[in-house]
């Protein structure tokens, strides 16, 4: 299987090169930006795309290679996952979310999986209640996705104090 691996983390691009060219995929691995044409020229089965490459976002990708390969898998990861994006991303046509870091047996069945995606799980009913703090990072992580990431802006709407913000955002996931 021929894959495009979009990540700016040299390390993971080279290691998840390394591991899925074992398990015998054709791998074209980026660190660097690059042009949604360059993509698409490849013509491969699958499009594994980071969420925040550089300065880029891997969203902006999806619209464009779902029009010209529409039968290709693309798989959006992220260490900063949210409910936002993972919707957004599906609307533009992803078939899946992952969320770094990236479970190999995880990725390797959502590189072949033909169904419909499953984000990260939110796809079925939760049955738990989400707590205080997780409603709380959903939120802050809509807002700051709504403010395309300007951290002064979403601080503003949020009424919080910007390093007040940013030290929320440097924690992890509750």
């Amino acid at each position: 299987m021929h894959i495009v691996l979009m990540d700016d983390d040299e390390t993971l691009v080279r290691t998840l090169s390394r591991r899925l060219t074992q398990a015998g995929h054709q791998i074209d691995g980026f660190v660097q930006p690059v042009t949604v044409q360059t993509l698409i020229e490849l013509n491969a089965q699958v499009y594994l795309l980071d969420l925040r490459f550089g300065s880029q976002s891997g969203l902006s990708f999806v619209a464009p290679l779902r029009q010209h390969c529409p039968n290709s898998r693309i798989l959006i990861m992220t260490g900063f996952a949210s409910i936002a994006t993972a919707v957004q991303a599906v609307k533009l046509g992803a078939d899946d979310y992952l969320t770094k870091p990236i479970d190999f047996s995880l990725l390797l069945s959502a590189l072949t999986e033909a169904s419909a995606p499953e984000i990260y799980t939110m796809a079925q009913p939760q049955t738990e209640l989400l707590s205080t703090d997780q409603l709380a990072w959903e939120h802050i992580q809509r807002i700051l996705q709504e403010q395309d990431g300007n951290i002064s802006q979403t601080a503003r709407l949020l009424g919080m104090h910007r390093r007040t913000l940013q030290r929320k955002l440097g924690k992890h996931r509750p």
